[in-house]
């Protein structure tokens, strides 16, 4: 079967259209040496039946988590995702959707956004919420920009213990602006560098990669104390549990959305959320949608700040954010709409109360935890041995073992951070007790 489907007549026809005699008058600009001049090396055309075979068998070389046992997590985590998802977020109204810059026709985009904005803005506790970001460690990024832009300061800091993506894409965009970006290790040096530096903004991770929470009021307090603005990155599950950021005082919330509802992906696409305390709201990136009347009086949704720079002048614009994810958004919604509040906290409950059993059957093997702070469902543990070799002789038992800590930074070597989701069964977490215990004995 060809797959090209212009006959040799069509061909013609179009040359003679553009007044071309053949094809190499199209890439004439093109200098000689730059060009191929022969033709692709690609083996010969598939039937339909052979194409789908050979991809068929292509996907079967992947691992994943519907045919392994994942411990990972690290700001992905392999969550249930109701069925009813899909579906919905498979409708032609929703998944062939573009901006919506017409409102009376985009009714139904828009309310499904004004809902993620809610829910998101109540999760984080915050006043307002955006319409998403494009992932976690972006949303980072722009709420860097915005505290330098707010203060007009040109240092950052930011815990140790963040993300090593979110840290990355800090430092990508503050070399941009030549601004420096000051990394801590603990509140004693937070508070060291603020009182040296004019610092625009705090970034603090809430539960950090540790899955320590708890010094976060101390960091917002110490931001706020030398006028630097409390940036938090946030697992939203773990809010369903935890005082959210705004009850701490935060002026910015953000984090990965995937675990809400979003497939792994192979990491991505997912989104990112992003909220803020009213005083901050023009200065969000991206847009925000709200809610007005018609002139009957009916309710109805509308783009109310479009903060991009194809939308306002280009020095009015807070950013160069050019969409949000809204489709992964809709499914974040659908999914806290399906769950509800005590859906949501049950959820976190029982990946927690599973990650503490396998917590404790590690430490009895040898394992310690990193750090002895309270935990929800991610915690860190001292492997004695190589990580990567651990991880290998798990993933022969089709285990995906937990992250590498090193592999971010020197300084974590030998820290093995395992993810326990709701998903995981008391035979599965008793499977990687006893695998570790095997790999130990060798």
């Amino acid at each position: 079967m060809r797959y090209i489907p212009h006959t040799e007549d069509d061909k013609q026809s179009m040359l003679r259209t553009l007044g071309c005699t053949s094809i190499d008058q199209l890439f004439e600009d093109i200098p000689q040496a730059a060009r191929l001049n022969r033709l692709l090396s690609l083996p010969p055309a598939l039937s339909e039946l052979e194409l789908q075979q050979h991809m068929a068998q292509l996907a079967r070389e992947n691992g994943d988590v519907s045919r392994l046992i994942s411990f990972l997590g690290a700001g992905f985590y392999d969550r249930f995702i109701p069925a009813a998802i899909s579906p919905l977020v498979e409708r032609g109204e929703f998944l062939t959707a573009y901006t919506p810059y017409q409102p009376e026709l985009s009714q139904g985009t828009l309310a499904a956004i004004f809902e993620f904005q809610t829910m998101i803005a109540g999760l984080c506790g915050m006043y307002a919420a955006q319409a998403s970001m494009y992932d976690g460690s972006s949303a980072v990024g722009e709420a860097a920009l915005l505290a330098l832009a707010q203060t007009g300061r040109d240092h950052l800091i930011v815990s140790k213990y963040l993300h090593a993506d979110s840290i990355a894409v800090i430092k990508t965009y503050a070399h941009a602006r030549r601004v420096k970006v000051i990394v801590v290790n603990s509140l004693a040096e937070l508070e060291q560098a603020l009182t040296t530096y004019q610092v625009a903004g705090v970034v603090w991770q809430y539960p950090d990669i540790l899955g320590s929470f708890r010094t976060l009021p101390n960091a917002v307090a110490l931001a706020h104390q030398y006028g630097a603005l409390a940036i938090v990155s946030s697992d939203p599950v773990a809010l369903a549990l935890l005082k959210p950021p705004g009850e701490w005082g935060a002026d910015v919330v953000v984090g990965e959305g995937q675990p809400l509802g979003n497939h792994l992906n192979y990491g991505g696409p997912t989104f990112g959320f992003f909220a803020v305390t009213e005083s901050l709201v023009r200065k969000m990136p991206g847009r925000l949608v709200g809610q007005s009347v018609d002139h009957q009086g009916n309710r109805g949704f509308v783009l109310t700040l479009q903060a991009r720079e194809q939308h306002i002048r280009r020095e009015k614009a807070t950013s160069n954010i050019c969409s949000n994810h809204s489709l992964n958004a809709l499914q974040a919604t659908i999914y806290m709409a399906l769950l509800g509040p005590q859906g949501l906290k049950h959820t976190a409950q029982l990946s927690m109360a599973k990650a503490h059993y396998l917590a404790d059957r590690l430490e009895q093997l040898g394992l310690p935890r990193a750090n002895p702070d309270a935990f929800l469902y991610e915690f860190v543990v001292k492997v004695p041995g190589s990580i990567a070799s651990l991880n290998r002789h798990l993933l022969s038992k089709n285990i995906l073992g937990g992250w590498d800590l090193g592999l971010w930074d020197p300084a974590f070597e030998g820290l093995w951070q395992i993810a326990v989701t709701e998903k995981r069964t008391r035979f599965e977490l008793d499977l990687l007790a006893e695998e570790v215990k095997a790999w130990m004995s060798q």
